[in-house]
């Protein structure tokens, strides 16, 4: 059910065109709002690929799905591939060989991720929120992105093009206070609260999608291609559990409750996204880079998401993070083309 703390403010229900013949893929899409985010795409008809960790998950979610799928008289198309977006080297063996096995990729959504969390290393020794909400993404759009750009040229993508769409939060105002971007030292920084560590990602992903996709890559490129990021609401998944285990104790049961008493169920929290991938209104209005805390809605983003410095020192601090870990050679050129 709506929240009636947190109504949705916009359109009360997703976009719904035939997507037969588009693929997607949908990080963290076997479980909450992921999981709603490919539902509502593989039963429009698209080719949905989710993205999670643990196999469990995936197999779940299909068998979910295609039971869904039988009851309505459809067929959804499936695939669970894992991944953990904590481990660089993972993510380029996982997202290198999705981009080598399609023949397209239409829409891209970014939704995996933790939640409100004490501060610890992931496998790539960076802060894991950073690394999983943020850094993993990056460069799973840059593994990615030659096969976007080669599917925005098809004759059916004149009038709809692909997008990537990165959930964020309102959460993203909770960064630190001061945000430079400018070394792995200053992102493991374990003085910083749950809070603030995890707007610092949600942060990151406006910047992302703003200066870095659109400024430094779509408008250089001349592509036609959408980024965006949206705000799902506060949305009762299993998420909100982490919220004891970043604050132990009352606080931290007291801040449980409070969201799920609060919270949109999954299938809402699902919209802003939904609307941001498959609305003719982005594209009408050109709204390209833009920040929806609501369907249809754009955001007042924070001062900080609002600094192209800030976003400029996050794609290169991205881009020397991928280069420390994976190796020189680790990112494709963003203007690289795959043959038709």
């Amino acid at each position: 059910m709506q929240s009636v703390l947190h109504p949705i403010v916009g359109p009360s229900s997703p976009p719904s065109p035939d997507l037969s013949g588009k693929t997607a893929i949908v990080t963290g899409g076997a479980l909450g709002i992921g999981y709603e985010i490919s539902r509502a795409l593989a039963l429009e008809g698209a080719r949905v690929i989710m993205v999670n960790r643990k196999e469990e998950q995936g197999d779940e979610a299909i068998a979910k799905l295609q039971a869904e799928a039988k009851e309505k008289g459809k067929e959804v198309k499936l695939e669970w591939v894992g991944c953990d977006l904590g481990d660089l080297k993972n993510v380029k063996e996982v997202f290198d060989g999705l981009r080598e096995r399609l023949d397209r990729l239409d829409l891209l959504i970014l939704s995996a991720g933790i939640n409100t969390n004490q501060y610890s290393l992931d496998a790539d020794g960076i802060d894991r929120h950073f690394g999983v909400n943020a850094l993993g993404h990056y460069y799973c759009i840059n593994l990615l992105y030659p096969l976007i750009r080669r599917t925005s040229k098809f004759p059916d993508n004149i009038h709809t093009p692909p997008r990537i769409v990165f959930e964020s939060s309102e959460m993203h105002r909770g960064a630190p206070s001061v945000v430079h971007f400018g070394s792995l030292e200053e992102i493991n920084n374990p003085q910083l609260g749950p809070t603030e560590l995890y707007g610092r990602t949600k942060l990151a992903m406006i910047l992302y999608a703003k200066y870095g996709l659109v400024d430094k890559v779509i408008k250089k490129n001349g592509d036609h291609v959408y980024a965006l990021a949206v705000h799902p609401g506060t949305v009762n998944t299993d998420m909100q559990e982490q919220w004891e285990a970043a604050y132990p104790g009352v606080l931290g049961k007291a801040l449980k409750s409070l969201m799920y008493a609060t919270g949109r169920d999954p299938e809402q929290g699902a919209y802003s996204a939904l609307y941001a991938a498959l609305s003719d209104e982005i594209i009408e209005k050109g709204w390209n880079g833009f920040y929806f805390n609501d369907p249809g809605k754009p955001g007042k983003e924070s001062a900080q998401a609002s600094d192209p410095l800030l976003g400029a020192a996050l794609w290169d601090l991205s881009e020397r993070l991928v280069k420390k870990v994976v190796g020189e050679d680790a990112l494709l050129p963003w203007d690289a083309k795959l043959s038709a």
